[in-house]
């Protein structure tokens, strides 16, 4: 395993790698910057460096009101550092972080032409629950629960 540093998205340039990396993985849905903002004040974004290179970010969106036990994981890494073991510190930060929030219950999202990704959550214990799409586009999201631990 590599050594990363993985780091909460407190600063404007934490930000904008994490939106890069967003943008990169899923270019179907593009954030802005104050979409991106907006996002960081509802849920925990950070950001994976190696070595000072941007190589991947992460999302946590903390248990609700409305669904107090569970909370959603979410790691991308950009392309050309996967399969390199960094998915996994990333994933491993993030669940750490949303079980530190109370979170019983795991669930993730991928876009569905996101293969590598997909591949990822199977491999990591979650399982399919639904498939969607947004209003105005053509890609569906598919939501996944983690249901056994993985590798």
């Amino acid at each position: 395993m590599t050594d990363l540093s993985i780091e909460a998205c407190g600063t404007d340039t934490a930000l904008a790698d994490w939106r890069h990396v967003h943008n990169t993985v899923i270019p179907a849905h593009i954030l802005s910057a104050d979409e991106v903002r907006e996002r960081a004040g509802r849920h925990r974004l950070a950001v994976a460096y190696r070595d000072g290179d941007l190589v991947g970010c992460s999302t946590v969106r903390p248990p609700t009101a409305e669904d107090p036990n569970a909370a959603t994981v979410i790691a991308r890494v950009l392309p050309e550092h996967r399969r390199q073991g960094l998915g996994s510190q990333i994933y491993a930060h993030a669940l750490a972080t949303a079980r530190q929030l109370g979170a019983e219950v795991i669930d993730t999202v991928v876009l569905a032409s996101n293969q590598d990704g997909l591949e990822f959550a199977l491999a990591h214990g979650f399982a399919e629950t639904e498939r969607y799409e947004l209003p105005g586009e053509t890609v569906p999201w598919i939501d996944l629960r983690l249901v056994s631990p993985g590798r």
